[in-house]
């Protein structure tokens, strides 16, 4: 993956003065349009398109630096119109752009180059297993989209489960893993920002059909999934868990996303104070080579 991600940096290089669409980089490196944005959010925390328009504006600061005229450098790099330019440029830098030669000021975002680094020999489990289609059945709701801490939201959505609810979802369940899962998905970014917000239920895995109107459900397609079991100080353990898969493990491995959700269980240690056992299990395809 770091020789994809280097190759897709080449490319936005190569193409800042043109107009395409950001769906043809990961076309370029051969990997899913999805799969690169969040492997890229994971490593960089922006999104490919502020990361592009980045690039845009600093080569745009360093042209008008020298001289250049705000219109031509507007259209040059990708804008419809100056005052388009004018306002992105601002919101930028601080500056207008007719004001940058002669304060020379300059902001920079230099291009990126992913190189391998070298951490603690912390190693992390994993297991690739195969499951045919199912349903999570529970219950659901909006909430907003949290990377880090509790989510207050979600455990208030825990708290309005009902005894009748619990009852049926014990009933229907009849898939492994036979616990109370979790599953966000329906995200206003795609998960590929801390802004906006998910869906998210709480409920159990089954192939049942016969649901009542009394609880929501979420179909899942047949997967290969990557399920990484982690235990520690919760939720921490879990977060940092699922910031690694992104970051480290699917930069080495030879799978990519197959979807943009992911399911996951904890079952809290009654005897150790905020510890818990958790899974992640995240829908995956091998690479095409």
């Amino acid at each position: 993956m770091l020789k994809e991600l280097n190759n897709a940096m080449e490319y936005i290089e190569v193409h800042l003065e043109d107009e395409f669409l950001l769906e043809k980089i990961s076309k370029h490196i051969n990997v899913s349009d999805y799969h690169f944005r969040k492997i890229f959010f994971a490593l960089t925390s922006m999104t490919l398109n502020e990361y592009v328009k980045n690039r845009r504006l600093s080569e745009a600061n360093k042209e008008l630096l020298q001289g250049a005229q705000v219109t031509d450098i507007a259209y040059k790099y990708g804008y419809q119109s100056v005052d388009g330019f004018t306002r992105a440029f601002k919101k930028w830098s601080g500056i207008l752009p007719s004001q940058v030669a002669k304060l020379k000021q300059c902001k920079s975002c230099q291009k990126l180059q992913f190189v391998v680094t070298m951490k603690g020999g912390t190693l992390m489990e994993y297991k690739i297993i195969e499951k045919p289609a199912f349903t999570v059945v529970g219950v659901s709701k909006r909430v907003p989209l949290q990377f880090e801490g509790v989510n207050t939201e979600i455990l208030k959505l825990a708290q309005s489960i009902t005894s009748k609810q619990k009852e049926e979802m014990h009933q229907l369940q009849n898939v492994e893993p036979y616990e109370i899962v979790n599953v966000s998905y329906e995200s206003d970014t795609n998960f590929l920002e801390e802004s906006g917000e998910l869906t998210h239920l709480i409920g159990v895995l089954t192939t049942n059909n016969d649901i009542s109107n009394n609880l929501d459900t979420f179909p899942v397609k047949a997967h290969t999934w990557a399920v990484f079991p982690n235990e520690g100080i919760f939720p921490f353990t879990l977060q940092d868990t699922m910031a690694r898969i992104y970051s480290e493990w699917f930069m080495t491995s030879d799978y990519e996303l197959a979807e943009s959700f992911s399911f996951s269980f904890t079952k809290i240690d009654e005897k150790k104070e905020n510890y818990a056992y958790s899974e992640i299990w995240i829908p995956v395809i091998k690479k095409c080579r």
